[in-house]
């Protein structure tokens, strides 16, 4: 186990780096979709991600093979972290405003709060606490009086938070050996199989070529979000402090939401940054030390 390091400015810069390309990676999303199907669009980008660390794992030297007994687990975990995630927010974003998406996607801290304290037995506390009800009224904000596609919308994006949280949790509860970036190359490889299998049921394969735009979406999907972030990503869990690493639950969605404003026109009102303020609150309450 590396043993956490003091913050370098390498590691502001890539942890700025993760949370703006993560937080812009909703727009690149939203405006793919109208050209790519949702499924093809999560599964593609995610098994060429997954297949790509994989790769890089090998031009290293590294052994990718888990050791017996891993491969149910990561199965599991692919489930929760990749597929389920991947299925629910891709309609979920496409319903609704990307902002507005990007906020109820990172809920993911309160629920995975509550999933740790049913499941692992790991004490609530009065500030976890607070976070749960801060969560849960930055969720009624955002989905009151909108009960039809901003509802299904709504609806599907805490589907997704959930499963991410369970897939967060079941990490913690199912470890394994496997090099971080190993980890996420299988993770992201066998997650996305079942995503290429619904979109081929339900999508089809007719559908136009895709223009320039969504392409470059595509791409920044599979190299930009997928392989860099999630690589960063693991790669600052291990370097840096629970407390450090944590805050781009914060600031991830701040650029989701400040990108929606810049790059796709949207205007949020009043729900939303009523629920951004109080969604926020809640993840700094359950991500941040005392």
């Amino acid at each position: 186990m590396n043993e956490h390091s003091a913050p370098t400015p390498f590691h502001l810069c890539l942890f700025l780096a993760v949370a703006l390309f993560w937080g812009l990676n909703w727009q690149v999303v939203k405006a793919s979709m109208p050209e790519i199907p949702p499924f093809w669009l999560r599964g593609a980008s995610t098994l060429l991600g997954g297949l790509g660390l994989l790769l890089m794992a090998r031009v290293k030297g590294r052994s990718i093979r888990p050791a017996q007994g891993e491969i149910q687990i990561l199965c599991w975990l692919s489930l929760w972290n990749i597929t389920l995630w991947g299925a629910f927010s891709a309609y979920g974003v496409l319903l609704l405003p990307s902002g507005r998406a990007a906020l109820l996607a990172f809920t993911m801290p309160v629920w995975s709060v509550l999933l740790s304290a049913c499941w692992l037995r790991e004490p609530l506390g009065r500030r976890r606490l607070a976070g749960l009800i801060l969560g849960s009224l930055g969720i009624f904000a955002l989905m009151a009086g909108r009960f039809s596609l901003n509802g299904a919308g709504s609806a599907l994006m805490l589907g997704a938070a959930v499963s991410w949280a369970v897939g967060v949790v079941s990490i913690k509860r199912f470890p394994v050996t496997l090099p971080s970036y190993v980890f996420v190359g299988w993770m992201m490889t066998l997650g996305s199989l079942p995503l290429i299998l619904a979109a081929f049921l339900f999508e089809g394969v007719s559908w136009p070529y895709p223009g320039a735009g969504p392409l470059l979406g595509f791409l920044y999907m599979v190299f930009v979000s997928g392989m860099l972030c999630s690589w960063a990503w693991n790669y600052l869990v291990l370097k840096l402090p629970v407390a450090v690493s944590s805050l781009s639950s914060l600031l991830t969605p701040l650029i989701g939401v400040a990108g929606g404003i810049a790059i796709l026109g949207e205007k949020p009102g009043f729900p939303e940054f009523l629920g951004a303020a109080f969604i926020l609150g809640a993840v700094f309450c359950v991500a941040s030390r005392r």
